[in-house]
């Protein structure tokens, strides 16, 4: 179990460093992402709420980098592409995040283990499905077809990888705090900040710029 970023080419983005994508995917968060790569998953997670200010909101400032990163200083409730990608090594199969998910969701995988009510992630024409019977997890890769990929495995086993990706989301906030105060002095603070309560997961401590 990985958490991913949904990822796209760059299309000359130029405010920072970035890793060349050349086509959509999911690039994982852990400790072991390259600069450029921290770079890139920043710059998706700020580009999901690159959206017009309305409301209370303070208006959208007119430097480049402060307008891009407005929303993700702004909004109350910020929002990931993406979510946890299971891996059956064993058989190849890939349960892969929703239309309908986001990576700050991420926690909704802990209340389906207590409630054992089933999850889903999104809708025609891919709709990715949790669902728990007794000790037993199914994850199916799409419930809009009869013949699936499925992958099984036990609660505990669940558990055991949910404590894993939590560990990376963990350890990508600490790569990420260290990035942000190398390419983003100015905002380290208030990104890191950001990004923490995107994984919903306590701010790292912000190193001090070399």
């Amino acid at each position: 179990m990985q958490p991913v970023l949904e990822v796209y080419a760059p299309d000359g983005f130029a405010l920072w460093p970035v890793a060349e994508v050349e086509s959509s995917g999911f690039l994982p968060l852990s400790g072991e992402l390259s600069p450029a790569e921290v770079g890139s998953a920043v710059m998706r997670v700020a580009s999901c709420n690159d959206i017009d200010p309305d409301g209370d909101r303070p208006p959208r400032p007119a430097d480049a980098l402060d307008s891009f990163l407005h929303g993700l200083l702004t909004f109350d409730n910020l929002f990931a592409a993406g979510g946890l990608r299971v891996t059956d090594n064993s058989t190849g199969v890939t349960f892969l995040p929703g239309c309908c998910d986001g990576l700050e969701d991420w926690r909704d995988w802990h209340e389906f283990i207590d409630n054992g009510s089933l999850l889903g992630f999104g809708h025609d024409p891919v709709s990715p499905v949790a669902e728990r019977f007794g000790d037993t997890v199914r994850l199916t890769v799409n419930a809009e077809q009869s013949d699936s990929p499925v992958i099984e495995l036990s609660v505990a086993e669940l558990c055991n990888l949910l404590a894993g990706a939590e560990r990376d989301l963990a350890d990508f906030l600490t790569l990420a705090a260290d990035w942000a105060s190398r390419h983003l002095p100015g905002h380290c603070a208030l990104v890191t900040a950001a990004l923490a309560r995107v994984v919903d997961l306590p701010a790292p401590p912000i190193p001090p710029v070399a």
